[in-house]
């Protein structure tokens, strides 16, 4: 089974068409932590912004959408959206391991995405996926990105593929199959982080 992991679109049509077609094809799924069509007061638009579009697009994958609600989301974006959006947790069970999502921003150390306390914002989130057992944790909002084992816990951040925040700006996705977990550079194709089961 292949698990496409996404996060912060923030209404970038043809970012989210790339990462279907270079990671996600061939997903069963394609989890995507939230902040989906709405650009958000504090971020640019892009000149592929369509937040229609982008709905069309994810109705139309073949793959199952799992959606956990964003700050930047709304109860107007369910009207355009097959799929629903969940909050503040999604739970998905596959191969064997309990897979919790939620955008992250009830986390205290992710107020300010710019400037987060990286330590204190991960123990916050270690603590959180550990409590609810889950063997793979995905957070999105700080459009940065996570791969890292915190007792029974990966917890996963995808970044972002349309605003990265990294400080080498490259807009990244993640997936995750049988064998463990890669992020990629969305652009290059390049993995930049993997995690084996």
């Amino acid at each position: 089974m292949k698990i496409g992991v996404i996060s912060d679109t923030h209404g970038h049509e043809q970012r989210f068409a790339l990462a279907v077609e270079k990671f996600f094809d061939d997903a069963d799924i394609i989890m995507h932590a939230g902040d989906v069509l709405y650009h958000g007061p504090r971020n640019p638009m892009l000149a592929d912004y369509n937040p229609a579009k982008l709905a069309e697009r994810i109705n139309a994958c073949n793959a199952q959408v799992i959606i956990a609600r964003g700050n930047c989301d709304s109860d107007v974006d369910q009207l355009v959206l097959n799929s629903p959006i969940q909050a503040p947790y999604a739970y998905v069970f596959a191969n064997g391991r309990r897979i919790v999502m939620t955008h992250g921003t009830h986390f205290t150390y992710c107020n300010d995405p710019s400037k987060p306390d990286w330590s204190k914002m991960i123990d916050e989130i270690a603590k959180q996926a550990n409590t609810l057992r889950a063997d793979i944790f995905i957070t999105g909002h700080i459009h940065n990105n996570i791969l890292e084992r915190h007792g029974q816990s990966i917890l996963l951040n995808p970044g972002s593929p349309s605003l990265p925040n990294r400080s080498d700006r490259r807009a990244t996705v993640a997936a995750i199959d049988d064998a463990g977990i890669k992020i990629f550079d969305l652009d290059a194709g390049d993995e930049l982080m993997s995690y084996e089961f």
